[in-house]
């Protein structure tokens, strides 16, 4: 099905480069009156435009504010400050829009946790405007597909972390709604799993032209499926582009990952924290991005300092989507304060 028709069926005349979201100079601060005022805000000043058929990423940790902005752009909250409009349309006063364009799957559940994973997904279809027929099929469908067969008939609350979120996913999925929004689609998913749903989500937006929008921290697995990315640290937008032109930006760099020997830790960490591209990830591993010009040279510098018996591996590649949130934020993705 082209994407033209596939618009015009689900209400929506397709334009190439037309705006999806266009959210205006939003901000947002938790609590009332003296206390709102003097809390971090949760968003400040977050503007963004995201056109059809885009798959559209929201990098940052927790903390960062992705879920406070997503959750104003399905109308869960309200902004204190800004607009945001969906289509053309201020959300704010035609709320229903939302419901009508936008597949939202949240970080954690809150209604339908009664249901079983097939009435779940049925009923959500059928309130899509599916037919009884069609919404039965395509739950039946969805079950198959993400292995959900042996749970089809257990209560949604009462389910594993990751049977919830492949549940969630087929929620989010049937109907075929528009717009998708996905708030840490794979956390709690074994690594099948997760493959599973990125190669869906790219088949989705490619051959059905969805626009999706994904708010996730796993950098390593996302930079292989979205298009443009803004990075989000401690309520603010810092930084957004193409995930290509953010890269070239420190492409001029060579990341060097080190995995330190747990027994050999400090004395390698005290060589480490002096150099000043060196940044810790993990316990016991850590990332130096030395000049691609002097790169063999540098490398051999680092390596020889640090003593190859000291480590368990390492790894030369090019700069990464983390390096580039590195580079914005100054932090690694993990270190982002609450």
């Amino acid at each position: 099905m082209t994407q033209t028709k596939l618009a015009n069926l689900q209400g929506l005349e397709f334009t190439p480069n037309q705006t999806v979201y266009a959210v205006e100079h939003i901000a947002k601060r938790y609590g009332r009156g003296k206390a709102a005022q003097s809390a971090r805000p949760a968003n400040l000043d977050i503007s963004l435009e995201i056109k059809q058929g885009e798959v559209f990423g929201l990098l940052g940790s927790n903390g960062a504010g992705k879920s406070t902005l997503i959750k104003q752009m399905v109308n869960l909250l309200s902004p204190d400050e800004g607009r945001i409009s969906l289509f053309g349309v201020d959300i704010a006063k035609k709320p229903d829009i939302v419901t009508r364009k936008v597949a939202y799957m949240p970080q954690k559940p809150n209604a339908l946790l009664d249901l079983t994973a097939e009435e779940a997904i049925y009923f959500t279809g059928h309130m899509r405007g599916m037919s009884r027929h069609d919404a039965k099929k395509a739950a039946a469908q969805l079950v198959e597909q993400w292995g959900l067969g042996e749970v089809r008939r257990k209560a949604v609350r009462n389910m594993s972390g990751g049977q919830n979120r492949l549940v969630s996913l087929a929620i989010t999925l049937v109907g075929d709604l528009p717009v998708m929004i996905l708030d840490e689609p794979t956390n709690e998913l074994d690594p099948a799993f997760r493959r599973q749903v990125w190669d869906h989500l790219k088949e989705q937006n490619t051959v059905h032209g969805t626009t999706i929008i994904l708010v996730t921290h796993n950098v390593q697995e996302a930079e292989h499926v979205i298009g443009r990315v803004a990075i989000m640290s401690k309520g603010r937008m810092v930084g957004m582009g193409r995930v290509s032109e953010l890269k070239s930006k420190i492409d001029q760099s060579v990341r060097l990952e080190l995995f330190i020997k747990p027994d050999r830790a400090e004395i390698c960490e005290s060589q480490l924290v002096a150099l000043e591209q060196a940044r810790q990830l993990k316990p016991y591993h850590w990332v130096v991005l030395v000049p691609r010009e002097n790169a063999e040279e540098d490398i051999y510098k680092v390596l020889g300092g640090i003593r190859l018996d000291n480590l368990e591996d390492f790894r030369v590649q090019t700069a990464s989507l983390e390096d580039v949130y590195m580079a914005f934020t100054g932090r690694t993705i993990e270190d982002e304060d609450e």
